[in-house]
C-alpha cells in the first residue's frame, strides 16, 4: 500500500514500516492470508468507506482504531483484526497521535486500485491459487 502513496509522501510512510521492527508489540504480528483478503475486500467498497471515514471525521474531528474496525463492518460487512488495524495505524498515523491519516490513507486506497491494473476480484483468484499452492 505505501507504494500507492503520493510521492511527496512515500519517505515517511517508508521510513514508519521500517520502525515496524522496532515496536515491540508490532515486531511479532504476522498477518494470515484470512486476514489479508478481509482487508482486501474493503478495497471493493472505497466510496461508501471513503464517505465514513471522511464523514466521521469531520464531525467529531478524530477516527479511532475502533472508528476505523466499525465503519469497515457496518460499511463494507468486513471484519479487520487487531493486528491490521494496528499495522494500518502505524503506518497511516502520521503524526502517532491514535488517529488515522484518513485523507492520506483513502487517497492511498484509491490509487493503489487504479494503478494496479487488476481488479480486486482478480485477487479472489490469487487467493484460490495460494489456497491450491
Amino acid at each position: 500500500m505505501v507504494a500507492a502513496a503520493d510521492m511527496s509522501n512515500i519517505n515517511q510512510f517508508l521510513a514508519r514500516v521500517d520502525k515496524l521492527d522496532n515496536e515491540p508489540h508490532l515486531r511479532e504480528i504476522r498477518i494470515t492470508l484470512e486476514e489479508f483478503m478481509a482487508f482486501a475486500e474493503i478495497r471493493k467498497k472505497l466510496a461508501p468507506l471513503s464517505l465514513a471515514i471522511f464523514s466521521y471525521g469531520t464531525v467529531n474531528g478524530l477516527f479511532t482504531k475502533k472508528d476505523f474496525q466499525r465503519a469497515a463492518s457496518n460499511v463494507c460487512g468486513v471484519t479487520l483484526s487487531d493486528k491490521v488495524v494496528d499495522i494500518i495505524f502505524h503506518v497511516f498515523d502520521t503524526n502517532a497521535d491514535g488517529n488515522l491519516s484518513a485523507n492520506e490513507f483513502v487517497k492511498v486506497l484509491h490509487r493503489r486500485e487504479s494503478g494496479m491494473g487488476q481488479t480486486v476480484t482478480e485477487l479472489g483468484v490469487l487467493g484460490s491459487v495460494l489456497n491450491c499452492a
